[in-house]
């Protein structure tokens, strides 16, 4: 009993027991295991269930099974095996390890000391070797360290991440996913930037890996693709080659080298072994409606100018070569490496910019301009609120951020100089009077002028408007002052026309009251002329019977006269004169209306009869 209870042991369902043999032959080199009998750690373990050791030969420790919790890695460090080669960070990794739990065919196939370039994915539930293996979680450390350093920190308190240089959150499974912005409003997509921390250097001159290089993209040149094409194949990865960095080894077997890589990781979960791939999540590219992307590529197959022999501001070339692509990128969401290829976002909407105070647009190019500030021919200082609209061509844009960097140099280096200078020169050669009256003129002149210094830009000019003038204060107190004299002086012409409509009402008015009496008085003038066109009928009538009736009578007279005379003659001739003459004066009396007797007769008498 003494010597067969103490040999029992019982290994839980989810532990191991690691068999030290007490005595035996000497371990060769450095291996902490015996794989031969030999005195040490024992390669075999007992697994669950109830196991017989001789206690006096054999000295059993049990561990737990290594146990990787969801959305963790778990991350391998071997402790026994070959020594890694010069340079080399990693373990190579050979599909027959399996999920290292055969000791025998790690070590047989070249297994290698150091970190092991596959994890273990969430969920791994494994009776690994506790002295072969640690692993590395984000909450624990299983496995026994055989490193001084090591043991001497296990024995004080349990190992950490931190214990290996790693922080705990680079144990969880690295997911790529929308990132909620700052203002809160809307999430961001995103895309992961990879660096290896192993691999063959870089080639001399390069800046970052791309495998199998840009041989691709001199193919498809030679088969003659357009640019679409190649912007295309450069958006694509071969991230297929080693499962997303996931499977380290293949990406070393395809050539890969250490550094910045040129593919980037998408959406998703990916389980990445931090001692050897590094992520940083950074915005992806969005161009939106109304916008180009013109790309500056740092990486590609060397620069080859297609811009021609006029343009004289850099070179232009096509996707795929290092320097400013001639083809921007249109309305879309890409998956480019930030780090390689600098997008400058080129308005391709009417712009508007505004020379004005707390005014920008929501493309902040505006951000820095102020109200131009002028002074007039007479020393009177102005401020003037401009707006300028203008428009990049989507197939100029290239040409423009060749030319001037950024759009932001536009605004700032051309447009600003441009239209402030306009602006100075021309109120400081006018009367301030003569600027506020011709307001629609210099307006006019500051369009052709700012279209004609953007044409050399290949920038559109589409518009130019004064919005606003603030006037000095002493020329807006005599504006004021005439402007109201001159009101004045409108009020009183007004004033007049009133009257002298007041004047015509009352005329009018008056007339209506006398118009029956005007009407009567109209009709009794035209009765009266009608009397007198009567009356001087009648009296031409009259005049006329009276000639005639006097014609007649003077006829009649005369021939009476004619036959008394005659009949006188010959009464003479009967009579003789002395009693023709005594017979005509009896006749004459006779008819006579004169009485020879009185017609009434007056007698005297004496008193005596009286």
């Amino acid at each position: 009993m003494f010597i067969v209870l103490p040999s029992i042991q019982v290994i839980g369902p989810t532990e191991v027991g690691l068999v030290m043999k007490r005595f035996g032959k000497k371990l060769p080199g450095d291996n902490p295991i015996a794989f031969h009998g030999e005195a040490g750690y024992q390669a075999g373990l007992l697994m669950p269930g109830v196991r017989f050791k001789l206690w006096l030969r054999y000295r059993i420790r049990k561990f737990p099974w290594v146990q990787v919790p969801a959305n963790e890695i778990g991350v391998v460090i071997a402790q026994i095996g070959k020594t890694l080669p010069p340079g080399a960070k990693s373990a190579r990794y050979h599909d027959v390890f399996g999920n290292l739990t055969d000791l025998d065919a790690f070590v047989n196939n070249n297994g290698e000391k150091g970190v092991q370039r596959p994890v273990l994915a969430p969920g791994t539930l494994l009776p690994i070797h506790p002295v072969a293996f640690l692993v590395i979680t984000k909450n624990q450390v299983f496995g026994l360290p055989i490193s001084p350093e090591l043991r001497k920190q296990a024995e004080g308190a349990k190992l950490t991440p931190a214990s290996f240089n790693l922080k705990p959150d680079q144990l969880n499974v690295v997911r790529i996913e929308p990132r909620q912005q700052e203002d809160g409003e809307e999430k961001m997509d995103v895309v992961s930037v990879v660096t290896t921390l192993e691999g063959k250097p870089l080639t001399s001159g390069h800046i970052a890996s791309r495998l199998r290089g840009f041989a691709d993209i001199e193919q498809l040149e030679r088969q003659g693709a357009d640019n679409a094409t190649l912007i295309e194949s450069l958006l694509g990865d071969k991230n297929e080659l080693h499962n997303n960095y996931q499977n380290f080894q293949a990406f070393l077997d395809a050539g890969g080298e250490m550094g910045l890589q040129h593919d980037v990781l998408r959406y998703g979960a990916y389980n990445l072994n931090p001692f050897l791939v590094r992520v940083e999540i950074v915005p992806m590219l969005a161009v939106r409606q109304g916008e180009t992307a013109t790309i500056k590529a740092y990486v590609g197959l060397s620069t080859q100018d297609t811009s021609g022999a006029e343009f004289k501001f850099g070179s232009l070339v096509r996707p795929g070569h290092r320097g400013l692509w001639e083809e921007p990128l249109r309305t879309g969401k890409y998956a480019i490496n930030p780090r390689l290829y600098q997008a400058e976002i080129v308005p391709t909407a009417i712009i508007k910019l505004d020379w004005a105070a707390e005014v920008t647009g929501a493309h902040g190019l505006d951000a820095k301009l102020q109200p131009i500030v002028a002074k007039s021919k007479e020393g009177f200082v102005f401020k003037i609120d401009l707006q300028v609209l203008i428009h990049v061509p989507d197939t100029k844009a290239p040409k423009v951020i060749s030319m001037m960097g950024t759009m932001q140099n536009l605004v700032n280096e051309v447009l600003q100089a441009a239209v402030g200078n306009l602006f100075r020169d021309k109120l400081g050669s006018m009367q301030a009077i003569n600027f506020i009256e011709t307001r629609q003129t210099v307006q006019e002149e500051a369009f052709k002028h700012i279209k004609a210094q953007l044409e050399q830009y290949e920038v559109e000019t589409r518009g130019v408007y004064i919005q606003d003038v603030i006037l000095p204060p002493d020329l807006v107190q005599v504006l004021t002052e005439r402007e109201i004299a001159n009101q004045e002086v409108k009020t009183f012409e007004m004033q007049k026309i009133a009257q002298d409509k007041r004047i015509d009402m009352e005329k009018s008015k008056g007339t209506a009251e006398i118009q029956a009496e005007l009407a009567r008085s109209e009709v009794g003038i035209t009765i009266k002329s009608n009397n007198a066109t009567a009356r001087k009928a009648e009296a031409d009538g009259e005049a006329e019977f009276i000639s005639k009736t006097g014609a007649a009578k003077a006829a009649e007279v005369r021939a009476v006269g004619l036959a008394n005379a005659e009949a006188y003659q010959k009464q003479v001739d009967a009579l003789g004169q002395g009693p023709t003459t005594l017979v005509n004066a009896i006749s004459s009396l006779s008819n006579s209306s004169v009485p020879f007797m009185p017609n009434i007769l007056v007698t005297g008498g004496s008193g005596q009869g009286g």
